[in-house]
């Protein structure tokens, strides 16, 4: 981290050097390896180094961002100059601005959060006979016709924030990923469908074998699927999609959103948009999680927050620009990259799971569709009208019958976030940890 260290305070030195009033620096350093096979033999390898510098200035009530992958000092003295040029330019606005001193974090335990794998990467040779692994179980699955694709990576990544205003911290992040995608079936008649797992340190990834195995069980499964019935009929959203459903109430208490008087929940602070007894909790906290964060983008140390309590709407999320605009606090959630200035986003959240399996929603869902896959999307933001192609397997009885295509689920969001039942199937590794949900009535069309 010394030499992120080093180049985000010669970026503020260049900064005040050029004119600025405040300004902000974040240096992001990482590698990373991608193994794909196929067949058995290597398809595809690729290595990826790199070194970003961002710089964010600010005259007045004026920004701009610049960023570059050169630490020369005359790049970086000609990015500042750029900045500065263009803040010049650019129109006011009343609520950018770095933190107050009081609100920066000031001091964290890195370590406690184990974010970075102590143990050396994998090598190339290593990633490969892992894909190559996942490969051949999902290929020994009976009815699996090919296998897609199989591959491996790791990546390692440092961060280092600096601001002119006294925050300077920083810290390292790495990844390791294992996935398969299978097919049954040829022609018209062909399914597909894949497994993947993440972890923060290698040691804790499953094995390959049952990647890949799951991986073909998974697409076999989906041999012979059809058009479901039309009607009204309860969804349940598989544990694998389920955290995108969740993802749109994220989306719609966002702080851009409601400045910007565009949500469907602009109007529901204090108001009931989950079911009664059911929390929303976002914890930046959790260890050996990829959402985890000491700080954010703005240098405010993060904290667990609950953003639904007992069904009922707590806050938005927010950045320091969007809370000033709102006459709100930062909840500590900015994010940015090298090229752009901060902006609010969620991490690490956690759905109060239900008290019954899965197999019990199916159970008691009656005749209705399970989703395991979803595509395309329309999404209206101000009304939460939803509409989405989706696959998955039908439900008669509480058994399930076969699997299904080709159709498409429509329903209000609020009517749909606000009838949901819960499973205890969500993954803790995860660092959105959403049990499959089940949704009372929703519009499906199909044959």
């Amino acid at each position: 981290m010394t030499q992120l260290e080093t180049l985000s305070q010669a970026i503020l030195d260049a900064a005040k050097a050029a004119g600025a009033d405040a300004a902000d620096a974040i240096v992001v350093s990482g590698d990373s390896l991608s193994i794909e096979v196929a067949n058995a033999t290597l398809e595809h390898a690729e290595r990826s180094e790199g070194l970003d510098l961002g710089l964010r200035v600010m005259i007045g009530q004026r920004q701009a961002c610049v960023s570059v992958s050169d630490t020369r000092s005359e790049t970086i003295s000609a990015m500042a100059e750029r900045a500065v040029a263009m803040a010049r330019e650019a129109p006011k606005d009343p609520y950018i601005g770095l933190a107050d001193p009081d609100q920066l974090a000031q001091t964290w335990d890195i370590a406690a959060l184990e974010l970075a794998d102590p143990a050396d990467a994998p090598s190339p040779d290593e990633l490969k006979q892992a894909a190559l692994e996942a490969e051949t179980a999902a290929q020994a699955i009976a009815g699996v016709d090919k296998v897609d694709s199989a591959g491996a990576g790791y990546s390692n990544t440092s961060i280092h924030l600096a601001t002119s205003n006294g925050f300077s911290g920083g810290y390292s992040r790495t990844s390791t990923s294992i996935s398969a995608v299978a097919i049954t079936g040829t022609g018209l008649e062909m399914e597909r469908d894949y497994n993947g797992e993440g972890r923060v340190f290698t040691a804790d990834m499953p094995s390959p074998a049952e990647i890949g195995r799951i991986a073909g069980e998974r697409a076999v499964a989906r041999k012979g699927a059809k058009k479901p019935p039309t009607g009204a009929f309860p969804v349940l959203y598989d544990e694998r999609i389920s955290s995108g459903l969740i993802g749109h109430l994220v989306s719609a208490i966002n702080g851009s959103m409601i400045a910007r008087g565009s949500s469907w929940l602009k109007d529901a602070l204090g108001e009931m948009v989950l079911p009664n007894g059911m929390d929303l909790i976002e914890d930046p906290s959790r260890i050996r999680v990829s959402g985890s964060k000491p700080f954010d983008a703005e240098g405010l140390l993060t904290k667990r927050r609950a953003l639904v309590e007992n069904g009922v709407l707590q806050g938005w999320t927010l950045d320091l620009a969007t809370a000033r605009k709102l006459g709100m606090q930062s909840t500590a959630s900015a994010a940015r990259g090298t090229s752009a200035p901060p902006s609010p986003s969620v991490g690490n959240l956690t759905l109060t799971p239900g008290r019954k399996t899965r197999a019990d929603l199916i159970s008691d869902m009656g005749t209705g569709l399970i989703i395991t896959s979803l595509i395309g999307s329309s999404i209206n933001g101000n009304t939460g009208d939803y509409s989405r192609g989706a696959s998955g397997f039908w439900v008669e009885n509480g058994e399930i019958t076969g699997p299904i295509n080709e159709c498409t689920v429509a329903g209000n969001l609020r009517d749909m976030l606000g009838s949901i039942i819960a499973a205890n199937d969500g993954h803790s590794h995860l660092s959105r940890v959403i049990p499959s949900l089940l949704v009372e009535s929703m519009t499906i069309a199909g044959a």
